[in-house]
């Protein structure tokens, strides 16, 4: 017998590497095989349900980081959710239709003019599905736990039938309506847009300012006078038909060089030091009250028509000359406020931007190109006063990225004005995270105009509108649920497949159509009335989930999106919020802050990080940041993060391996007989426990990730652990001190694994499986740590001891590097009180000094010769006494033998005797 084989080393099969790469996909098929999620589901089934209802990613390319982090995301709060006891089910969803899932098959060389739009529809959908395919197995090998079996999908049967549902309520409720004014149009989509649609980027346009000249001053202005406005949109000079003016401004003639102008007296500096007049050739000649302005006559500077001026609340003296350019065919402003004086509406420009016929000399061109025809034809008129270039911030479409413009067509749009106090009232009623995000949501719906929801293209779900042969709109309950019956049973592709007729009830007559002809709308739905339909045809539609849902959390991009048509259509439709909470989350940028994009090569993606990482460390990286604002994710980054799963796994290796012959059921000792260190820790451990639940149930992720590393490197390494080894490794097998630590121990080994779970669920998993007393056969199936109460005067009666600790092992770092000491174990430690604290009498308490401060031996002295004043009392570093204990390395001054055993200290002699 050697020394070694007297000692109790850790044993345990769960491997210091965690291999992860490899070792997942086998845990997640065990998962499958074992069918967890369901069992999980039966095991809740009759408890308080959470619903956390998915937002759906679009079916296109491969995932990227914020993908991911909103998947693990939502992963954390359901298994944890599940852990507690709620029957959690998680439904994952596809958004599916869109423009570019149509302009993915036109790169791949699919010619949409030789198929009808029946069959482009069914290769969109086959596409989609694919791409469905693609993502889903990355979402499953990032560990996410749902019923991907059994998504749900916007472009199924099912999910359309729900969405005309809805729609037909709105419309019922008047909700519903056609019109033609402006809104977003992308020439390079060829479609309407929505707000939410739009981002700005800078953009190069021509400045101009323009002088129309007075027609006929009604008595009121000179018929000599000028009027001059300012744009950056040149293109739609050839709409005008209007000069808008504020009642409220005051608004001067000013002659300058002969030439008599008329502008808002408070912009005269700005339009005089812009237009370079020399101010002493500048003469005030009269003031003009806004109000008494209305129904002057301005000419239009290249064409035979006048420019009435009319009064307009958004003129304003921010910019410009408070004369305003007016084109209803292309500003919402323009629109409104020509409607009240019953001005046309000319909207000269074709879906791809190109100039039509009504436009004369500019047929045919690209509405950005005739910038400077316009502009040369306005200089040869006389009209043109000044042209520069300026970068300003312009909306552009978010798929293409190119430039839109305001295009007064034909759309459907849904009324915000009719429930815009009902959605503001659901979202007072709505809890959220952080107050910002109420704040953004609220004002994106009060400050939000009408939605266009119409959209000229093929792939989405048809609007279920007829025609009669006079032109009437045939939109009724009857009707809308007819096709709603149809797209069930057959999808939406019947409507591109039937005639206008065979998709109305059977018998169906209308007074406007005397010969029995119908026809049918050819625009389909904005996809966020597609995937804002959810909380219907999922929430409501599937049997395990229910309606309201308990939570929505996606990117902080969906208050303009997701968030807001989903509130839009529910309130509308149901009169409540769909979400009772709402939560989102940052974008992941590089590790400099930058947005990821190929160009600069700092993309970094799920799959990478997965094949060289393993998911749990995606995982946790994902807990460590704070995902309420942006985040940062690169290589160094992740390399600490595996650095700390390192710890973790260690850690929990650790305690596996000291509980090799434990038995909890046997072993366990109660918590009244547990030493007082024990107890301690245990307390610790509720501490950490407590604060960690809280922290779930907040959300709040980066503290729980800097929680178990302060548990982890302080109360454990730092000391348990370290303190422990001479315990477990060389006391008695069932001597009450290791036995008593063994105790906490698996405890809290069984709660650091159970609270881990949610975040790090293979790591967990393999953990459990390799702890032999446990019942279920998964910790996803085990029941999550519960809150007990804490011992406070314990816990700051050993925090006193932890920072007199921390003295100690300052002074056998100063013996260490004086060359007094080498290891720990070969220190005495004299100590004394001092003026700041009564050591002596704390340390009363405390047995096995020795072994808490792990060294080989503590006096305690009424003064200390020749030691230094710590804060907790003034200590002196010597080297132990007697010789070295060749067993536990402790320092006795009476060393013996037993058997072939020799320089074995009393403590080790008396083990080793009973071996």
């Amino acid at each position: 017998m050697d020394y070694k084989e007297t000692l109790l080393m850790p044993k345990t099969g769960f491997p210091m590497r965690g291999g992860l790469p490899n070792k997942e996909p086998k845990l997640q098929e065990e998962w499958k095989e074992k069918d967890i999620y369901n069992k999980l589901l039966e095991k809740n089934k009759d408890n308080t349900h959470f619903i956390l209802h998915d937002g759906p990613p679009y079916a296109n390319g491969n995932l990227h980081m914020g993908h991911a982090l909103n998947k693990m995301l939502k992963d954390f709060i359901v298994r944890y959710k599940s852990m507690q006891g709620y029957y959690a089910p998680y439904v994952p969803g596809w958004d599916t239709h869109g423009l570019p899932i149509e302009q993915a098959l036109t790169k791949k060389g699919v010619n949409r003019k030789q198929m009808s739009t029946a069959e482009f529809r069914e290769k969109c959908e086959d596409f989609a599905r694919k791409q469905i395919d693609g993502q889903r197995e990355d979402f499953k090998r990032l560990g996410v736990n749902g019923d991907f079996d059994n998504p749900y999908i916007t472009l199924t049967p099912q999910y359309e039938a729900a969405q005309i549902r809805l729609f037909g309520e709105m419309a019922d409720k008047g909700l519903i309506y056609k019109g033609k004014k402006p809104v977003y149009w992308s020439p390079s989509s060829e479609s309407s847009l929505a707000e939410a649609e739009i981002e700005y980027h800078d953009k190069r346009s021509p400045s101009i300012y323009v002088a129309f000249d007075v027609e006929d001053g009604k008595g009121v202005v000179d018929e000599e006078a000028k009027f001059i406005i300012w744009t950056t949109t040149p293109w739609t000079i050839p709409s005008n038909v209007a000069i808008t003016v504020s009642p409220e401004l005051t608004y001067v003639q000013m002659n300058v060089n002969g030439e008599k102008y008329i502008i808002a007296e408070a912009l005269v500096d700005e339009v005089a030091e812009a237009l370079e007049w020399d101010k002493e050739s500048i003469v005030r000649e009269k003031d003009y009250n806004g109000k008494d302005l209305e129904y002057v006559e301005a000419k239009h500077p290249f064409i035979d028509r006048i420019s009435l001026v009319i009064h307009g609340d958004h003129v304003t003296t921010d910019a410009g000359t408070g004369v305003v350019h007016t084109a209803p065919g292309h500003g919402e402003d323009d629109y409104f406020v020509c409607q009240k004086y019953d001005l046309d509406v000319i909207s000269p420009i074709d879906d791809k931007g190109v100039f039509t016929e009504e436009a004369g000399q500019f047929e045919g061109m690209f509405y950005d190109k005739a910038n400077k025809e316009v502009t040369d034809l306005l200089t040869e008129k006389g009209a043109l006063l000044k042209l520069e270039f300026i970068t300003h911030s312009y909306p552009h479409d978010w798929r293409t990225k190119k430039p839109v413009i305001f295009r007064a067509t034909p759309q459907w749009f849904a009324s915000i004005n009719k429930v815009r106090q009902d959605i503001l009232d659901a979202i007072d009623d709505t809890k959220f995270k952080v107050e910002w995000g109420k704040t953004r949501l609220y004002n994106m719906i009060r400050d939000r105009g009408e939605w266009v929801i119409s959209r000229q293209r093929v792939w989405g779900v048809p609007l279920p509108v007829f025609y009669a042969e006079n032109g009437d709109i045939i939109m009724t309950k009857e009707t809308v649920n007819h096709v709603a019956d149809l797209f069930e049973e057959h999808g939406s592709n019947v409507w591109f497949e039937r005639e206008a007729k065979d998709l109305l009830p059977e018998g169906f007559t209308h007074e406007g159509s005397p010969n029995g002809e119908f026809t049918k709308e050819e625009d389909i739905m904005d996809v966020w009335f597609d995937s804002g339909s959810s909380h219907r045809a999922v929430l409501e539609g599937r049997d395990e989930l229910s309606y309201p849902a308990d939570l929505y959390i996606e990117g902080s991009d969906q208050y303009r999106g997701w968030f807001n048509s989903s509130i839009t259509t529910s309130v509308a439709t149901r009169g409540v919020s769909p979400y009772k909470m709402l939560l989102s989350h940052g974008f992941v940028m590089d590790g400099d802050g930058k947005k990821m994009s190929k160009s600069l090569g700092n993309v970094i993606v799920p799959d990478k990080i997965v094949k060289q990482k393993g998911a749990d460390i995606a995982r946790l990286w994902a807990s460590s940041v704070d995902y309420l604002a942006d985040v940062r994710i690169s290589d160094e980054i992740l390399k600490q993060t595996a650095d700390v799963y390192r710890k973790i796994r260690n850690t929990l290796r650790f305690m596996l391996g000291n509980l090799n012959d434990f038995n909890p059921n046997t072993d366990a000792i109660s918590e009244s007989e547990l030493l007082e260190v024990d107890k301690y820790l245990l307390n610790r451990l509720r501490e950490f426990t407590a604060h960690t639940i809280d922290n779930y149930d907040n959300y709040d992720y980066l503290d729980i990730y800097q929680e178990i590393q302060n548990f982890i490197n302080v109360e454990l390494s730092n000391f348990y652990l370290d303190y422990g080894k001479d315990i477990l490794y060389i006391e008695k097998q069932d001597a009450l001190k290791r036995r008593s630590m063994q105790t906490v121990l698996y405890q809290i080994l069984l709660n650091m694994t159970k609270l881990l779970a949610p975040i790090i669920p293979h790591t967990t998993d393999e953990v459990w499986s390799h702890m032999e007393h446990v019942e279920e056969e998964s910790v996803h199936l085990s029941d999550f740590p519960v809150k007990e109460e804490v011992d406070s005067a314990l816990l700051e009666k050993w925090s006193t001891f932890m920072k007199l600790r921390d003295d100690v092992n300052r002074a056998l770092e100063v013996a260490r590097n004086e060359k007094v000491i080498g290891k720990s174990l070969e220190a005495k430690v004299v100590m004394s009180g001092n003026d700041q604290f009564d050591t002596l009498s704390f340390l009363k308490d405390f047995d096995d000094l020795h072994q808490l401060f792990i060294v080989s031996q503590v006096e305690l002295e009424d003064q200390v010769d020749g030691g230094t004043s710590y804060n907790y009392g003034d200590i002196k570093i010597e080297h132990a006494d007697g010789e070295k204990c060749e067993r536990c390395w402790n320092y006795a001054t009476s060393l013996g033998s037993v058997g072939e055993l020799t320089n074995l200290c009393p403590r080790c002699q008396e083990v080793v005797s009973t071996l």
